[in-house]
């Protein structure tokens, strides 16, 4: 989606929007960076976050010297037309400190979309030897056997075992699913569509 950047309210914030940056893929909230029209319509242009520095007084690309980018997925602006929201991807850790966020989230609220980004890299970029691998020669039949396997566990150990133990088999079977619908070219977002339009 492309803003029309003359439909924003810069008069509110005297010509700098607010514009929180989210990671398209866990989305988790990387940073908080300010914008100008001239910045929001380079950053349009250019498919990089360009943001108004405030403390430089000019526009500045992040990453122009570290080369940690911010690729552009999607845009969207507030109701009330004087916030923007980059979804984007995030080229090695944003914020100048070197960790992932500038906020100090824990990371584990959003793993299930990086755990799947595992998954996706170890199909595009195979390990010999991986667990992923092995599982992969072994064919379809042999991935969705395990879910079922790790379905009937995860049942056990909610009737029969202990908190942990059922945490451990609960997780071996969102991992599997995980799995077996990246081998189907399926993703969890497919799931998430799913389940929000049955919510309607």
């Amino acid at each position: 989606m492309n803003i029309n950047t003359s439909s924003l309210d810069w008069d509110k914030t005297a010509g700098l929007l607010p514009v929180i940056i989210q990671d398209y893929k866990t989305l988790e909230v990387l940073m908080l960076g300010y914008m100008n029209a001239e910045a929001l319509e380079k950053t349009q242009a250019e498919g990089k976050v360009t943001f108004f520095s405030r403390s430089k007084n000019r526009l500045w690309t992040k990453g122009e010297t570290s080369n940690n980018f911010l690729y552009v997925k999607e845009l969207f602006v507030d109701c009330d037309n004087d916030t923007i929201l980059i979804k984007a991807d995030a080229v090695g850790p944003t914020c100048h400190t070197g960790s992932r966020s500038c906020f100090k989230t824990e990371f584990n609220q959003n793993f299930i979309f990086e755990l799947e980004n595992i998954i996706t890299d170890r199909y595009e970029n195979p390990v010999e030897g991986s667990y992923i691998n092995k599982m992969r020669s072994k064919g379809l039949n042999k991935i969705a056997q395990k879910v079922g396997e790790e379905g009937v566990e995860t049942v056990i150990a909610a009737l029969a075992e202990s908190e942990e133990e059922l945490i451990g088999e609960a997780s071996d079977l969102v991992f599997h699913l995980l799995f077996l619908l990246k081998e189907k070219g399926l993703s969890i977002h497919d799931i998430a569509k799913n389940l929000e339009k049955r919510h309607r």
